[in-house]
């Protein structure tokens, strides 16, 4: 699969293509979350990432550049090599530690038993100590209902985790980001993490998920068959819904599906802008809009 993105695959993935869809993901980078602050995302998960030098030469583009971007990323198990990581901007988060996070779906049937890891990434946040989860859970390949097992055993791996943590500490902060591959109202979302649609009835060691009255209003981050879903969302616990403006709290979340982003005609008019039509490169983003979570906290 690795050899598909070079200049004699089938997507003839030359140097330029490289560096413009660099260039298309920076400029889209630079504008989430500009309106309330300039800097944009202290964090930032990424999917699908191929390597190391990827990161590398995603944080020097000149739209963003400034910020100085640094990253936490590993090479995964899955052969086709497309791995989470997090970017992050030093001047809000320092990491404490970081760690590869198994999705062991071998006993599950699935030919390879191997997918994309979890990426975990513990830091302090401007003075609060923040556990992050990247995911990028199994696609729906094999049709919804027979995947969904898998992408329960991928959901389990960070709940089993903040469970874990929340045992220790109570006022454990966790955030859990992704392309999850299911909607807001999946099974391995309301049922394995036990997300709340609610911050009033979201328990301190429960998980949030914003996205839920998102998705019931049919918004949506990628559209298939000309109906909209919502697999990219970013929860958290419910230790960031306290009314404690010392600390870091949920304020709102957003869908930045800005109109530069959407395809204006064809085929897939209305849906977001793409790279690739088949094989080829269309000089587009990606077929997902990214969302957008804001923490705030009281200044010093």
């Amino acid at each position: 699969m690795d050899e598909d993105f070079l200049p004699n695959g089938p997507y003839h993935y030359t140097s330029e293509i490289y560096h413009r869809k660099l260039h298309n993901l920076a400029s889209v980078i630079s504008q989430l979350g500009t309106e309330l602050t300039p800097d944009g995302p202290a964090l930032l998960g990424t999917a699908e990432i191929e390597n190391d030098r990827v990161l590398e030469d995603l944080e020097k583009q000149p739209e963003i550049a400034a910020r100085n971007y640094k990253h936490v990323w590993f090479d995964g198990p899955d052969i086709r090599s497309i791995d989470c990581g997090l970017l992050y901007n030093p001047k809000y988060f320092k990491v404490i530690y970081a760690e590869s996070l198994t999705v062991d779906i071998s006993k599950s049937g699935e030919k390879g038993g191997k997918t994309r890891d979890v990426l975990h990434v513990c830091g302090n946040l401007l003075g609060d100590t923040v556990h992050v989860f990247v995911n990028h859970w199994p696609s729906r390949r094999g049709g919804e209902a027979a995947s969904a097992p898998l992408r329960a055993i991928a959901a389990n791996v960070s709940k089993h985790v903040i469970d874990s943590l929340m045992a220790i500490n109570p006022n454990t902060k966790a955030i859990i980001m992704g392309d999850l591959n299911d909607d807001p109202t999946s099974p391995s979302i309301k049922n394995v993490l036990g997300a709340k649609e609610e911050k009033t009835t979201t328990a301190f060691n429960e998980i949030y998920n914003p996205w839920i009255k998102f998705y019931n209003k049919g918004l949506g981050t990628l559209a298939y068959q000309d109906a909209w879903g919502l697999f990219d969302q970013v929860m958290l616990t419910g230790t960031f819904l306290k009314n404690d403006d010392a600390h870091w709290r949920y304020y709102k979340a957003e869908v930045f599906n800005r109109n530069f982003l959407i395809t204006k005609t064809g085929q897939y008019k209305g849906y977001p802008h793409r790279s690739f039509d088949g094989n080829n490169w269309i000089d587009g983003y990606s077929d997902h809009f990214p969302v957008v979570l804001y923490l705030i906290k009281a200044s010093n």
